[in-house]
């Protein structure tokens, strides 16, 4: 890890709070990255924007280690196949982050393609809670999870297939929303990623920030095949409107039909009466996919393994590299075999399920504002948990497993609906985060901003701090 040496007396004032900034940042992880392994590889700071230029201006910012290109810098994806893979260029949302003045100083673990909702890789290990370091800070974007937890930088870059935002979220006490299709671009190297299924957002410790990030980088670039409408007003500012009284679903009982911890259940119920002492009405509701579960997971197994293939055949072409057990885990071993056998009509059909979804999550919110679940059905798992019965499965074997454990939240990921994790509770055993996820209809982040303002006034969770953290760490 780098060390800043003290800013010259005769820097301009303007040029050294970045970099005093970006100094704590790396001070920080060098203090708690050790026992997450969070953050895979930090470097200077390469930009020094004019504090105020923008709200974020100045601010330290890692970037997941997949889907997003900075110059000059690795992007491996979490694979032993795209190891050394340098990008050539700043995707369109680099440019936009550094448009926003953040200044990036690494990039966090991934589990391998993001396949997966814990961050245990093969080619850079573990990352660990920074609650409890003997278990899983979720995934894929689980290292941004662990390093915005452990205080390492505010807010970090993260994406969302499955719930890649919200199951680090609720993992590690944050909040994390997930944003309507269309409303990132994900060019210019693509128009969609998982057909549509995946989003870019952040991670971060409070709303505004949340906010304030996407109100920076959110709006088409020119190619894109569809943008979501772009809206009213700045979304930093819906954080403190009134979001009036709301009428909000309540769904306990997860597609699939899994067992819900009763702690987790407990805690929802509690944020429904805490949305409720808000003027809202909550009820609970039945809310239908528009196909059966195992349709569902089918298809997303589907989607998921053919672009699976393309990105490894990619890789290997690229640096000359086999596929097999020295380059690829078992796990995406057995996808990218059962993608190359989906055929031409099986593809076209998962693609009509993910229409069947998003018309059946259409319907649901025209009847109702939110709807409110679990972010995930338990809590934090312990490291290894998701390779025990892996040994043997297939492709939508290994989805099914995933879906499994988290199966509230891939369904607006298909539907391409916004949902966020909001850190309202804890268990009272552990002291473990539970995340309380809300979603909303096609383009209504603005009703979930101003909930999670009005949530985070109500039940603050600011001073909750995790047993790895940095500030924890003082330095002369």
């Amino acid at each position: 890890m780098l060390r800043y040496p003290p800013v010259p007396r005769d820097t301009d004032r303007s040029l050294a709070i970045p970099i005093e900034l970006a100094s704590t940042a790396h001070l920080a992880s060098e203090a708690v990255n050790p026992r997450l392994n969070a953050v895979v590889e930090t470097w200077p700071a390469q930009d020094t924007p004019a504090p105020g230029s923008t709200p974020l201006a100045g601010v330290p910012f890692l970037v997941k280690d997949l889907a997003v290109a900075m110059a000059g810098k690795r992007v491996e994806l979490g694979s032993r196949i795209a190891a050394g893979n340098v990008a050539a260029a700043d995707s369109s949302l680099m440019a936009r982050f550094r448009r926003a003045g953040l200044v990036t100083l690494g990039r966090t673990a991934t589990p391998e393609f993001a396949y997966s909702t814990t961050t245990e890789g093969v080619l850079y290990g573990a990352t660990r809670n920074p609650w409890d370091p003997a278990r899983s800070p979720g995934g894929s974007s689980g290292g941004s999870g662990a390093a915005v937890a452990a205080g390492i930088v505010p807010l970090a870059h993260a994406t969302d297939a499955a719930g890649s935002i919200r199951v680090p979220a609720a993992s590690n006490g944050l909040f994390g929303l997930k944003p309507t299709r269309g409303r990132i671009s994900m060019g210019p190297d693509a128009d969609e990623v998982f057909n549509g299924l995946a989003v870019h957002g952040a991670l971060s410790r409070s709303v505004r920030d949340s906010a304030a990030l996407l109100d920076l980088v959110q709006g088409p670039e020119p190619g894109d095949p569809y943008a979501a409408q772009r809206p009213e007003r700045p979304y930093a500012q819906e954080v403190t409107r009134s979001p009036g009284s709301l009428r909000i679903g309540l769904l306990t009982r997860p597609w699939g039909g899994r067992a819900v911890d009763a702690t987790v259940i407990d805690a929802t119920l509690r944020a429904a009466r805490l949305a409720e002492s808000l003027g809202h009405r909550v009820e609970e509701v039945r809310v239908g996919l528009g196909v059966g579960w195992e349709e569902f997971v089918l298809a997303n197994a589907r989607i998921w393994s053919t672009n699976l293939v393309t990105w490894i055949d990619g890789f290997a072409a690229a640096f000359e590299r086999p596929v097999d057990s020295t380059t690829v885990e078992p796990e995406m071993l057995a996808s990218y075999a059962y993608g190359q056998r989906v055929g031409g009509t099986e593809f076209v059909h998962a693609l009509a399920t993910r229409n069947s979804v998003a018309r059946a999550i259409g319907r649901y919110f025209t009847d109702y504002d939110l709807l409110l679940t679990p972010t995930l059905p338990e809590l934090p798992v312990p490291l290894g948990t998701y390779a025990e019965g892996a040994e043997g499965a297939d492709g939508p074997g290994w989805l099914a497993q995933l879906f499994h454990r988290s199966p509230f939240t891939a369904a607006f990921n298909v539907a391409g609906t916004p949902a966020m994790s909001v850190p309202l509770e804890t268990d009272p055993v552990t002291g473990l985060p539970i995340g309380i996820q809300f979603a909303a209809g096609y383009g209504r982040e603005d009703v979930l901003f101003r909930l999670a303002g009005q949530l985070e006034q109500a039940a603050p969770w600011a001073r909750r701090t995790p047993a790895v953290w940095a500030g924890g760490h003082h330095h002369a």
